[in-house]
């Protein structure tokens, strides 16, 4: 699924239809009756993490603040005029059963980002599946054939035009109602205001690393991608406990999540490619040959892992043989007394 600097960039192609009145709905969604869009205004748009929020209001009443004068839409735009160090960009995932790629992911983020406030609301929650996107003003073409030969275009889960004469279009979301959305800035991992302090605590339980990275209570918007990428930067394997690294490594692993996310989205609105270093590849930029793994919780959501086994070595294991190391010294110490 779209992880937070793709939704970033989703944001910002909403944000010039803000103040503008629906004029024409359309769309394949059943979780909510796109024709209760019609004629109402676009007042705000917002984004948390993996989800965007769009606020509407009846075209008649007041206007409120503007996705421009918002915290997270101010945000986003400094960030789009700072320069980039090494360019990323999102990589489509593994093409392993879409369909049920999609449901567990949906699974895994209600619980992961429950709203605020369940029922009728004015505020328009987006969480997008695999593969999912926003288009302004152009519609998603095929790029290749089905599986049947047919060269079938995606079909928008909701269409809006506006009275500029403009349009958006979304795919391959869930759309749900709510009273206001879940904003967090403090576990947003691209907002000024996340909080690192709380973040190191999290990664310091003895859980694998790589569990507590995809917690998005701590780490909101860091997905697969970026969790495979920055473990491999840190040089951590990716089962790793977080009580077994020493803090330095912990704050490294942390600044490796921000500057790769950070990187990652000014990249993106230049319109430049990702270039992973470890996801989806055979061998790491050294050679090595890369394990593949479906790591996660039990009775948890699991997610594929890639990992060098050279470059990322088990921390467990070197503990041990250090423990080692040490018990055979105290043992020749008091055999020579």
């Amino acid at each position: 699924m779209p992880e937070g600097p793709s939704v970033r960039k989703f944001q910002l192609l909403t944000s010039p239809f803000v103040g503008q009145v629906v004029v024409k709905v359309g769309g394949s969604s059943r979780k909510i009756n796109v024709n209760d869009l019609n004629a109402l205004r676009l007042q705000d748009s917002q984004v948390h993490g993996k989800n965007l929020y769009l606020a509407f209001v009846a075209a008649e009443g007041p206007l409120g603040p503007t996705a421009e004068e918002s915290v997270l839409q101010t945000e986003a735009a400094s960030e789009a005029s700072s320069p980039a160090q090494g360019g990323q960009e999102q990589v489509c995932a593994p093409q392993i059963h879409p369909q049920d790629k999609e449901l567990q992911e949906l699974q895994h983020s209600r619980s992961e980002v429950p709203d605020t406030a369940e029922g009728p609301g004015n505020w328009l929650r987006f969480h997008f599946g695999l593969f999912g996107s926003i288009r302004a003003n152009e519609f998603s073409r095929a790029n290749k054939a089905n599986k049947r030969g047919d060269w079938k275009d995606p079909i928008p889960r909701l269409v809006l035009h506006f009275e500029s004469g403009g349009f958006l279009v979304f795919y391959n979301c869930r759309m749900y109602w709510c009273s206001s959305p879940r904003t967090d800035p403090a576990s947003d991992i691209l907002s000024v205001e996340f909080h690192r302090g709380r973040a190191l605590d999290a990664l310091r339980a003895p859980d694998p690393i790589c569990y507590t990275l995809l917690d998005q209570r701590y780490f909101s918007g860091l997905g697969n991608i970026i969790k495979n990428e920055i473990l491999y930067l840190a040089k951590i394997n990716p089962l790793t406990q977080g009580s077994l690294l020493a803090l330095s490594d912990l704050e490294h692993l942390l600044d490796c999540a921000i500057q790769f996310s950070s990187d990652w989205l000014h990249s993106k609105l230049r319109g430049k490619g990702l270039h992973p270093q470890i996801y989806q590849k055979e061998q790491c930029p050294l050679g090595h040959a890369v394990m593949k793994g479906t790591l996660g919780p039990s009775g948890g959501f699991k997610r594929l892992t890639w990992w060098c086994p050279q470059c990322q070595p088990v921390q467990w294991l070197m503990v041990e043989l250090a423990e080692r190391s040490v018990s055979l010294c105290l043992k020749s110490l008091i055999n020579s007394v």
